[in-house]
Parts: structure tokens; sequence; C-alpha cells
């Protein structure tokens, strides 16, 4: 029988939690379900272990596989599963948690455990070469930081050995592709904790990747019917009150500040601004659509422990936009909001995306009629399937004021990455009393999506470096060209070349140092410069250039202008190819 490999990870974790028992005596156990990659298992041990102590617990999984005991379900009654868990607190809270009626349990070999499955048959199902211990962490109970600190030991599991040796390797280009990293190693970012976590500082080389992101980022909203908005970082907490953050959202705000006996609030978020906008004056449906964007910089209150380089920040610019639009416009916005944002993705070389569609949140984590929700949701289901793109239903996932797209690309070594989301609103509108005069002269509710395409710009910047392995495309490349003369004689006409590639528009490095050639190439090809110029007496007397590659390809010979029109042609066609 064949078993899903979300069932032989949870199998695997009940493996590790018989063998970590048998290991420390008198440990007791929390849960262990199956993650992403493998699976995870809390326990509080006598003992601290460290990660030198995981092939021991290895070795003992290995051992419990290949005696090939069964996983057999029981059920009991409540007070039945109090007493196999008499000594074992932290199953008793979970017990305590559930119905009156049967529980079941999971028993193999001599462990038993609180579980609703589904296992696998046998233990000696789970292969013993396709899963491995990776990490030890510190976990509060139920995720609660005034309940006891447990000892998380995760673990990777596939079906396969193949499968967990290719997750391997991805990893271990992951490691060589962090943003972290690449981000130190090309001199692209910081983020001084002294100063505050989370906050990001751009070098010039980041800097000048970022203007051009942004530079074309704009031009294609000026191209795509948008107007470009510019509001403030600050707000009165009526904003929030109204808009409903404060209700919803308040643990992800800053605390307030007291300004002339008011209470002001760093914004988390644009809309309440754009809407101030809006109201600002009357509208007619003749006016509509409204496509407003902003790269509006915001900051939200993230736990320490979740922040993470580029991905996870605490300030950062939301390539953000609202249309405001009639209820008869909306399936064609959403459509053309869709289209727009594939179009962005592929440019950046993008190919492989995917569509979730998000429902509405359970209980009371939502605003509207379900009858709302149900028709705006099939507005992004169709938008969706126009553009013929496979989509998840993503079950309770839309924010509190409605429903959204997200859309997720696969990055170079195969990994998943969410940038685009696309949000309908049945909230703000009616909070803040937004309208437009109709052509019957009545007032009428506009309907208003929110939309990000690239997510943000600090956290798609970390997505692209990672993406890219910092090997830019030429016309995102923070230094396009290096120009390297192979001795001092050819000093003068090296800064010739600059001067003429830097008055066409490129962005140029003339490495005039004292170091060898060779070294100087090294440090070019590090740099992930793509173009890198050779000059010496041949290319002096003929008035050309020898070009490197950042890929190793070379071309000798080159005329300078024949050089510059391609690097110009690469840049006014968005390559993604040198």
């Amino acid at each position: 029988m064949s078993h899903t490999v979300e069932t032989i990870r949870h199998s695997a974790a009940h493996v590790m939690a018989e063998a970590v028992l048998r290991l420390y005596p008198g440990t007791k156990f929390g849960i262990g379900p199956a993650i992403e990659d493998g699976f995870y298992y809390d326990f509080q041990l006598p003992t601290p272990i460290q990660p030198e102590d995981l092939p021991a617990i290895e070795k003992e999984m290995r051992r419990i596989i290949a005696s090939g005991a069964e996983f057999v379900r029981s059920e009991v009654s409540k007070e039945e599963a109090k007493k196999r868990f008499a000594d074992q607190p932290f199953k008793l809270e979970l017990i305590e948690g559930l119905e009156e009626g049967s529980i079941s349990l999971y028993e193999q070999g001599g462990f038993v455990d609180l579980c609703r499955g589904p296992h696998v048959a046998n233990t000696r199902e789970i292969k013993p070469d396709a899963f491995k211990l990776r990490a030890v962490a510190g976990a509060y109970w139920r995720g609660d930081e005034k309940r006891p600190m447990l000892t998380r030991i995760y673990a990777y599991c596939f079906a396969s050995k193949a499968e967990l040796e290719a997750h391997l390797k991805m990893l271990e280009e992951a490691e060589k592709r962090d943003n972290r990293r690449l981000g130190k190693e090309l001199d692209l970012f910081s983020i001084h904790e002294e100063a505050g976590p989370g906050l990001i500082y751009w070098h010039p080389k980041g800097g000048r990747f970022r203007v051009e992101l942004e530079k074309w980022w704009r031009d294609e909203h000026y191209a795509n019917g948008y107007d470009i908005l510019f509001t403030p970082h600050i707000g009165k907490s009526w904003l929030w009150e109204t808009s409903g953050h404060l209700g919803f959202y308040k643990e992800g705000m800053y605390a307030p500040m007291e300004i002339d006996e008011d209470k002001y609030y760093i914004k988390p978020m644009n809309c309440p601004f754009h809407i101030m906008i809006y109201n600002n004056s009357t509208h007619s449906y003749r006016d509509l659509p409204l496509r407003w964007a902003e790269l509006g910089t915001v900051y939200r209150y993230e736990r320490a422990g979740s922040l993470h380089g580029l991905m996870r920040v605490r300030g950062f610019t939301q390539d953000d936009a609202h249309i405001i639009c009639t209820p008869e416009q909306i399936e064609d916005e959403i459509a053309e909001v869709l289209r727009f944002s594939l179009h962005m993705h592929k440019t950046l070389g993008f190919k492989d995306i995917k569509a979730y569609l998000a429902t509405r949140p359970a209980g009371d984590g939502a605003v509207g009629a379900p009858e709302m929700w149900a028709t705006a949701l099939e507005s992004l289901r169709k938008a969706v399937a126009k553009e013929g793109l496979s989509y998840e239903i993503d079950e309770g996932g839309g924010a509190f004021y409605g429903p959204k797209i997200d859309l997720k690309v696969k990055d170079a070594i195969g990994r998943e990455w969410q940038l685009t989301t696309i949000q309908f609103d049945f909230n703000e509108p009616e909070r803040f009393d937004m309208t437009y005069v109709d052509s019957d002269g009545q007032k009428k509710r506009p309907y208003m999506v929110h939309r990000a395409l690239l997510g943000s710009i600090e956290r798609f910047f970390g997505v692209y470096l990672e993406h890219t392995a910092g090997a830019f495309p030429v016309w995102l490349c923070p230094e396009q060209v290096a120009v390297i003369p192979v001795g001092e004689a050819f000093v003068e006409y090296a800064k010739t070349v600059t001067a003429t590639l830097k008055a066409a528009g490129l962005r140029v490095k003339a490495m005039l140092s004292d170091e060898r050639m060779n070294a100087k190439i090294r440090d070019a090809q590090h740099q992930k410069i793509p173009y890198m110029l050779v000059v010496g007496q041949k290319e002096m007397d003929e008035g050309t250039v020898s070009i490197r590659y950042r890929d190793g390809r070379q071309a000798n010979g080159v005329k300078l202008e024949d050089f510059r029109a391609m690097a110009l042609e690469k840049v006014a066609t968005k390559s993604l190819e040198a």
C-alpha cells in the first residue's frame, strides 16, 4: 500500500518520540506534526540535548523501524485516555480540550500517542535512509511565551532516499544563495541590530538596483493607467479605528505616539490615506475606475524571533495600489490587475507561477455578507481561469475584509515564494462612507481592491537576490561593466572607454588600481558584473575591447561602438541574458 508523504512524516514523528523516550527516560512529550519538508516533535527533557546528540536518536529510530512494529489504532474514553497519559502533563492538557466521546490512540511497539492518524501500517514502511534529524530549537508550549519552553527536534523526511538527497542538495544551494550572505558579499544592504532589528540599510549598490527597479515600476504603472500618490507616514488613531486595523490588526502595529494630546500611529498600511484623498472630492461614475499606486513605506511589529534578513522585516516599502471602481467594472479590473502582474513577473524571469484563491476566514474574523464573499471569489476565479493559471483554494486564508488571489512564483532552485496579492475590500468603503454618483444621480458605494504586485521592495529584493544568486539581468545590475587595463600603459585608454560608455548611460566601474589584472577579473566576477572589458595594446591601437562575460564566455577584438550598442540593447529590451 502506498502512503502520502505526510502520512510517512507523521509516522516517523511517532518513531522519533519513541526513540527519545527510550534514550531519555522521564521525558514529557507534546505534539509532533508533519511539516512541509519533514516533521518535528516537542519534548520536555530531563537533561538538555545538543545537535551532536541527534545521530544517537537517528540510530535508535532506525532500530525501531527495523523492528517492523505495526501502528495499531484504538479508541478509548476520555477518562481512559487520562489514565493512559497520567504521567504526561502536555497530553493531559490536550485531552481536557477534547469533546466527550471516544479518543483515538496509536501504538507502535511500546509507544502510545494521542493521535487522529492516519499512519503507515508498519514501521518498515518508513525508509531508514529517507529521513535526517536536522536541528534542535526552543519552542514555547502551544506558542505561549508564558508556558514552558520545550525542546523541538526538527527532521527532514521523504518517501525515498533520492528525494531526501535532492532536498539536501537544494538546501545546500539555498545556503549559497541566502540573501543575508549575498547581501554582505556583494555589499548590497545591511541590518544593524543595535540601531533597530528588522530595518534595512540599503548600500550604494543595493540602492542602484532599487532605483532601477522603481523607475521601471513607475513607468509600467503610468503605462497601465495608474496615477502615483505619496502619503504621510503617521496618522491619527481614528483612521485605524475606522479602518478596522486597531480591531483586527493591533498586535501587528507599533505603539501610538502622543502628539498635541492626540494619539498617532505609524502606518502599517497605506489604504486609509488613499481613501482620504478619494473622499476629498465628489466622484461620478464617469471618473471610475481610479487606479492609485504608491511605493509607500510602512512599519509593522514583527516578533524578533520571526525576523529573517530581507524576507521578514519591520519596515518595508509596499508596491501598493488601490483600485476604486463600480460593481460593473470589478471583473474587468481584477482581470487587468492579474494580467499586469503576470507581465511584471515574466519580465523579471519568473515562468512557473501559481494562483491561490483565499476564502473567508472562519468565525468572526471577517466582515461582509457571505453572498458578497461568494460573488467576489467568483470574480477572482474567472480572472485566474482567463489567464489559464493553475490554482488552489486556500480555505479561510482571506483577509478580514475580503477574499484574495495570491500569486506564488518558483525560483531557480524550485522554491515557491508569494509575491502578488489582489484583495477585495468590503470593509473600508463602508466604514469610510466612500461614494460615487451613478448614472441615475444616486449615491452608490464603490468597490475597492487592494493590490501589491511585488509584495514589498525589500522582500522582493531578497527573493530576486536568491533567485538570481546575485547575477542580475544587465538592466538591473548595480554595475554593468568593469573596465580592466592590462597594465599602467593602458590606463588612459581604459578611462576613455569608461567615459564613452558612461556617456551612453551604462553603469561602468573603471578598475585602475595597481592590482594584477587576474585579481581584478576575479573581483569583478565575484561581484557578478556582467561584462569585463580587458584593454591592452591591441585594443588601444584598434579601438576595440576584449569581453569576458560573467558566465566564462569571451569575445576578443570587439569594436567599442558595437559593444556599446549590444549592451544598450540588452538594457532597453530588459533581456534576461547578458
